[in-house]
């Protein structure tokens, strides 16, 4: 039996526009709307089709507001079993107080008899871009880590964890309990079914405080990109065009002749 724990953080959509908090600090999702990251979308899918074949747990744990619950019960949707929300103001948080957060959780239903064999995050976070979390997690619960993944298998006591890099796909094994970050592409996201959704809607959601301080994120400020300059070429005005755009046609070989 594979119990596995899922983080996931509420983001701005970012097929929205990219639009900053007044102060820079944040990424605004007022505009755009919320949802939750492909790779974490990613890391819930990867949870249940560990977790289902074996008659495991699958836990979405989400550090944030009350807002955050909406995330989670769309990870319930999807096959999750149960969530958690630690309570805290997100906008304060750095890395190092939501990996302490979580792994406060984790911790505290150990301690209630529930343990977990993964704990499953998204790569980096999709509105400030950190990496640190999960790393920082591992660290915190003194379990091994590996980053990057795209695909896990459990055997027994041990799991196998792929993911491609530089060279090519890399392949890890690691005792378990352990710690992964997920990279979107190994496996489809799932979507709810009507039932589903009816199901998140009832599911249990616990919520919890987080016992620490706020250290905060050390972030001077976020800075959005200027778009890449654009050039339009006027090839001329009406049938005088159609020579100019017959040798444009010519160069990009749409057509031959």
């Amino acid at each position: 039996m594979t119990n596995v724990l899922v983080c996931v953080k509420r983001v701005p959509d970012p097929t929205g526009e990219v639009v900053l908090t007044p102060d820079g600090l944040r990424v605004d999702g007022r505009f755009a709307g919320y949802t939750t990251s492909a790779h974490e979308e990613a890391a819930v899918a990867l949870a249940v089709q560990l977790a289902e074949p074996s008659g495991g747990t699958v836990t979405v744990l989400s550090v944030g507001s009350e807002d955050s619950i909406e995330q989670i019960r769309s990870g319930i949707a999807v096959g999750a079993t149960d969530g958690i929300l630690v309570e805290a103001d997100a906008d304060l948080l750095g890395p190092a107080d939501v990996a302490s957060a979580i792994a406060e959780a984790v911790q505290g239903r150990e301690a209630a008899g529930t343990g977990y064999d993964l704990v499953l995050l998204g790569n980096d976070a999709a509105d400030t871009g950190d990496f640190q979390v999960g790393i920082r997690l591992s660290y915190l619960l003194d379990r091994p880590v590996v980053a990057g993944i795209q695909t896990v298998e459990v055997e027994g006591d041990r799991a196998t964890l792929r993911g491609e890099g530089p060279e090519g796909t890399e392949v890890y094994e690691v005792d378990l309990p352990a710690v992964a970050t997920v990279l979107e592409g190994g496996v489809a996201p799932r979507y709810p079914s009507v039932m589903g959704r009816m199901r998140a809607k009832k599911a249990e959601v616990e919520t919890v405080a987080w016992s620490g301080t706020a250290s905060g994120s050390g972030r001077d400020a976020l800075t959005v990109p200027e778009p890449p300059p654009s050039e339009v070429t006027v090839l001329g005005e009406g049938p005088s065009a159609a020579p100019a755009l017959v040798a444009v046609l010519r160069e990009l070989k749409v057509v031959h002749g």
